[in-house]
């Protein structure tokens, strides 16, 4: 069994590569450093926008694992527009894609509105993996200083929006699982069920720190001037702008019946079990 895995040395990818490794099946970790290392792993070096380098790394694979990574929007729908074209050329076994998160499928970005459609068009067996937001978020050093040193968990959603929070192993989780179990295909959503409001979160934080966290909304905007230092002022703004309109939104909430817990009977961590092993 041959498994290829987009973005292998960066959030997403990193734990679905383990995962496959772990069980002994053949992985290519595809990443945009030649120079990088992944234990288990071949890596190989990939332009996104290079339709048959990459058709040329999923020829003959069991399973192919597809996110789009961060950048400017004509970026991703270039990128999105190569990888759906390079799939239709390689016909590999099995196709699941991340849509990584921020908002549910019908209002996806473009670029992810392009994958979608180009899995629907081609005929390859295939699922969509939806997460909402991801808790790997809540570790930005702004977010997780303020809950640390003052006790206040700050985070640019309303305090009564209640978000389906999802971790990145949660998306490796029902990826693998997809990648044995073809007949399920179409959307599987990814997070907590019943979603978690803000003081909920905050109280998880407590737990965790051992002393009192209280929720504070931050606007998006002020949200993004907290992010510019670590990701650019373009990016900042970009982040805000999904904050903007998740704000317009009645809640962040995945449907229960295309849940992984339904459908591929996973259980998504709980923030307490995550905070568990991921904040030391």
């Amino acid at each position: 069994m041959t498994y290829v895995i987009h973005g292998a040395t960066g959030a997403q990818g990193t734990p679905v590569a383990a995962a496959l490794v772990a069980v002994g099946v053949s992985v290519t970790a595809l990443t945009r450093n030649a120079d990088a290392v992944v234990a288990g792993a071949r890596v190989r070096a990939v332009d996104l926008g290079a339709t048959e380098t990459l058709a040329d790394a999923y020829r003959g694979a069991d399973g192919v694992f597809v996110h789009l990574p961060i950048g400017g929007p004509e970026d991703r729908l270039r990128h999105a527009h190569s990888i759906v074209a390079a799939l239709n050329a390689a016909r590999p076994g099995r196709v699941v894609f991340s849509t990584s998160g921020g908002v549910p499928v019908e209002s996806a970005d473009p670029a992810v509105a392009a994958v979608v459609d180009g899995l629907k068009r081609s005929g390859l067996s295939h699922a969509v993996v939806a997460p909402r937001l991801f808790l790997e978020n809540l570790l930005l050093p702004p977010v997780v200083a303020g809950a640390r040193e003052q006790g206040l968990l700050r985070y640019p959603l309303p305090a009564g929006h209640p978000v389906s929070w999802a971790s990145h192993l949660d998306v490796a989780d029902a990826a693998v699982a997809l990648f044995g179990r073809p007949e399920v295909t179409g959307l599987v959503e990814v997070g907590l069920h019943p979603a978690v409001t803000g003081p909920e979160l905050a109280e998880a934080f407590a737990a965790r720190l051992g002393h009192a966290v209280t929720y504070e909304p931050l606007t998006p905007a002020a949200f993004g001037d907290l992010l510019a230092p670590l990701l650019g002022a373009d990016a900042a703004g970009g982040v805000a702008g999904l904050y903007d309109f998740l704000g317009t939104l009645p809640d962040s909430a995945i449907a229960p019946d295309r849940s992984a817990r339904t459908v591929l009977g996973l259980h998504p961590r709980t923030p307490l079990q995550w905070l568990t092993d991921a904040l030391r």
